[in-house]
C-alpha cells in the first residue's frame, strides 16, 4: 500500500474519529447546527440515532488506524481490505447524504471525496 494511500487512509480514520465525537458529544451545540442540522426542540428525539451513528464512525476511524497497522506490521492483504471496506461504506453514505439532504453536500464532499481519493490511490 503506498504512502500516498496511507495518508488519505489515516486522514478518512481521522476524520471519522472527529465527526463521531462531535455527534456523539456536540450534536446539541448550536455551534454545529450547519453540521447536523438538528433543531434544538428535535435534539432528544434524534439522540439514540446520533449517538449510535457518532459511534458507529469512531470504530469506523478506529479500524483505519488499525488496517494502517497492519499494512505496516503484519498483513497488507489484510489491511488494504479494510481500508477498502471503510471507504466504500462511506462513498455510498456520502452519496446518500447528498441525495437524502441536499443542504449537506459539503459533508459529503468530505466523507464520500476522501473515501474515493483513499481508493483511487489504493488502486497504484
Amino acid at each position: 500500500m503506498n504512502a500516498v494511500a496511507q495518508v488519505l487512509a489515516g486522514l478518512v480514520g481521522l476524520m471519522l474519529i472527529v465527526v463521531g465525537v462531535l455527534e456523539v458529544f456536540f450534536y446539541r451545540d448550536p455551534r454545529f447546527r450547519g453540521i447536523f442540522l438538528i433543531e434544538p426542540k428535535d435534539a432528544a428525539a434524534v439522540r439514540l440515532w446520533t449517538v449510535n451513528v457518532g459511534w458507529y464512525n469512531m470504530l469506523m476511524g478506529v479500524g483505519v488506524f488499525v488496517a494502517l497497522v497492519l499494512v505496516n506490521t503484519a498483513s497488507v492483504d489484510a489491511g488494504r481490505a479494510i481500508v477498502w471496506f471503510v471507504c466504500a461504506c462511506h462513498l455510498v453514505l456520502g452519496v446518500t447524504l447528498v441525495v437524502t439532504e441536499p443542504r449537506l453536500w459539503k459533508s459529503t464532499i468530505g466523507e464520500s471525496g476522501l473515501s474515493l481519493a483513499t481508493m483511487v490511490a489504493l488502486l497504484f
